[in-house]
């Protein structure tokens, strides 16, 4: 993972080059490791852009994932992972959404997932509030 990166707007993209540990008897990236870069990615979103605050009060979980696969990756190949949430938060949900675009700038690994937020001091699940949102959801 590339740690240089990018928030603009209310999206976030980083880098993922494929090492030899990500490749799989195929000769190329596992799709487990698809999904590990899926939460990699919303967890640097997080930490990037998240007041200290919220960061401090609130954890995570992911409740569901969708990945659509139309390529892959080698060893040494790089991807660019764009991620946003294309709507407000539902209760204590929201979907975060997941391109991975190679070099010719074509979507090879699409995901959609969805994140649920617990309050850190009693790990139960919280409504969203508008505050801790606000940063990642287009106003």
């Amino acid at each position: 993972m590339n740690r240089d990166p990018v928030a603009e707007g209310n999206s976030f993209t980083l880098s993922f080059t494929a090492g030899p540990e990500h490749i799989d008897m195929n000769g190329h990236v596992n799709n487990t490791v698809w999904l590990q870069w899926v939460q990699d990615i919303g967890t640097a979103h997080w930490e990037a852009v998240a007041r200290p605050e919220d960061q401090a009060a609130y954890l995570w979980f992911v409740t569901r994932h969708e990945i659509d696969y139309r390529g892959n990756i080698r060893e040494g190949e790089t991807v660019t992972a764009r991620t946003w949430i294309p709507g407000p938060p539902q209760g204590a949900r929201f979907v975060r959404c997941v391109d991975f675009i190679d070099n010719r700038g074509k979507t090879i690994v699409s995901a959609r997932s969805v994140w649920a937020m617990l309050d850190k001091a009693s790990g139960r699940p919280l409504r969203i509030p508008p505050e801790v949102a606000a940063p990642f959801v287009a106003g």
